[in-house]
């Protein structure tokens, strides 16, 4: 299985340090990390006798530094791994022409044989552990454990430096994902239609504050002349880009589907039947609506997703949950979805919004409900664009959520 492998590619992705010698100890190899912790180039290493390369430091007490020439050559005479113990081993200062700095070691020394059971190599993993030697719980170390256990306790110490830089890198990757998909999300959400309803409707997206809960949620606004439009929120279980892309499609198939045909219910089943054919889809939610402002009335279907609310001009709310399915791919087989309708009153609010707004670990949605209605309630006669911003602030949500957050208002 290894017969494919290039060696050279895997220790020099690795992030510790090594390097290989021959039996002269001359360095024939050094990978990334190493040239990093020492600062040093290939060609200031490579086809170098180690202890010219990185000379040992003149005037050192005691034989602290002849340890590492003696364990290298006690591998070569023995053809057995060998380790140094939070071993000190200055370098020459790069900023300093004829100084050295302090460094401190935890280093391994791994024969390779040859056909004939001579050792041929010697890799070596020489971990930086300078800060650890110089902190106070080293000190400690030195009085109160072993050998070995100093050991463990360096060994320990340069795998959580290794994790730490694995973390950070991860973290990096994932805000650079966040931002990719964010941008690709407000781009998404871009909504022509909206030009003709400026001044009564109001929409919002706040990404999650953390990279892990980002761009699954979507708003859309579809305009169908002469006397009607069309309204959407939805929500993509997910996170990152994958999730931004099967909104994306979620989206623009149900923008497309409505223009054709107006029913939110026959509109949702199409948009259904997709979903069971996208990866990703099929737990996702959404809820449509059609606003006919001839005949002041609202006809709505929703797919799993947590139901708008009709908020009228004298404070009080109806929640639109008379027409609620399963979410959009969850039924293995083609149902027919439901559908109800409400009137309104010129001057009520209609707020569709994604579960972020709501939903908080460990508590009932009623509870997450009764706690929008009464925000509602309290700025009733606001217009969209400040009843949006009113809202997010009252629920504690104006700097964003662990969740998305899409929002649509409506003044009707």
């Amino acid at each position: 299985m290894a017969a494919g492998i290039d060696f050279t590619v895997f220790l020099d992705a690795t992030p510790s340090p090594y390097l290989m010698l021959d039996t002269d100890l001359v360095i024939r190899y050094v990978n990334t990390a190493y040239l990093q912790t020492t600062g040093r180039t290939r060609d200031q290493l490579i086809g170098k006798y180690f202890f010219d390369a990185l000379p040992e430091r003149p005037g050192t007490p005691g034989d602290t530094q002849k340890n590492l020439k003696a364990s290298l050559h006690r591998v070569l005479e023995s053809g057995k791994p060998d380790t140094l113990v939070l071993q000190r081993y200055d370098i020459p200062a790069l900023d300093r022409p004829s100084g050295f700095e302090e460094r401190w070691w935890s280093e391994i020394h791994t024969p390779i044989t040859g056909p004939d059971g001579k050792v041929k190599w010697i890799v070596q993993r020489a971990e930086d552990v300078t800060a650890f030697a110089h902190s106070r719980r080293a000190r400690q170390l030195t009085e109160e454990f072993t050998e070995r256990e100093k050991g463990m306790a360096a060994e320990l110490y340069a795998r959580a430096g290794e994790l730490h830089r694995l973390n950070q890198q991860l973290r990096e990757a994932h805000a650079r994902e966040r931002q990719i998909a964010v941008t690709l999300q407000e781009a998404m959400l871009s909504v022509p239609d909206l030009d003709r309803h400026t001044d009564n409707i109001a929409v919002r997206y706040l990404p999650a504050t953390t990279s892990l809960n980002v761009c699954g949620d979507w708003y859309d606004v579809v305009d169908l002349p002469p006397d009607r439009y069309a309204a959407a929120v939805g929500d993509v279980v997910g996170h990152g880009l994958q999730a931004a892309a099967v909104m994306g499609m979620l989206r623009s198939a149900l923008s497309a589907v409505i223009r054709a045909i107006p029913s939110p219910a026959q509109a949702l089943e199409v948009l259904g039947l997709y979903a069971r054919s996208l990866d990703g889809a099929t737990a996702a939610t959404a809820v449509k609506v059609l606003i006919d402002t001839r005949s002041r009335l609202i006809i709505y279907s929703s797919a799993g997703h947590p139901p708008p609310v009709l908020l009228h001009s004298d404070g009080t709310c109806e929640l639109l949950d008379q027409a609620t399915d399963p979410p959009l791919g969850a039924r293995p087989h083609h149902v027919p979805r439901p559908q109800a309708g409400l009137s309104y009153t010129r001057g009520d609010t209609l707020v569709m919004y994604t579960d972020g707004l709501i939903e908080r670990r460990y508590e009932d949605i009623d509870v997450g409900l009764a706690r929008l209605t009464t925000a509602l309630a309290q700025d009733s006669t606001l217009a969209p664009d400040q009843l949006a911003d009113s809202l997010l602030a009252r629920l504690d949500l104006a700097g964003g959520a662990a969740d998305d957050i899409a929002l649509i208002v409506i003044r009707l």
